[in-house]
Formats: C-alpha cells, sequence, structure tokens
C-alpha cells in the first residue's frame, strides 16, 4: 500500500470519527492514529526510539 493511499484511509477514518462522533472520540481516534505512526516509524527503523527517550546505551 502506498503512503497516499494510507494517508487517504487515515483521513477518512478521522474524518468519520469527526463526523459522527463527538470530538473527545475524535481526539481518541488522532491520538490511537499518532502511536500507530509512531510505532510504524520506529518498527520500518526511521525512528530511533533509545534517543528518543534518552534511554541510548552506550558501546563499549
Amino acid at each position: 500500500m502506498s503512503r497516499t493511499t494510507t494517508a487517504l484511509f487515515v483521513g477518512l477514518v478521522l474524518g468519520l470519527s469527526a463526523a459522527f462522533g463527538s470530538f473527545g472520540s475524535f481526539v481518541i481516534v488522532l491520538v490511537f492514529g499518532a502511536l500507530g505512526l509512531v510505532v510504524g516509524l520506529a518498527l520500518d527503523g526511521r525512528l530511533d526510539v533509545a534517543g528518543l527517550l534518552g534511554r541510548a546505551t552506550e558501546k563499549r
């Protein structure tokens, strides 16, 4: 699946949440989307989680 397709899907889900839910449900969907993005970037190796958390291990 291309990045454009993925972005379209995320936009549709957020739009449906905003249209049929309350503002609270929209925020919850947005937070889980951001968490999914962070997990995806970490799994792809494009995000250094240890460096982000400040727990980088020293190589000896």
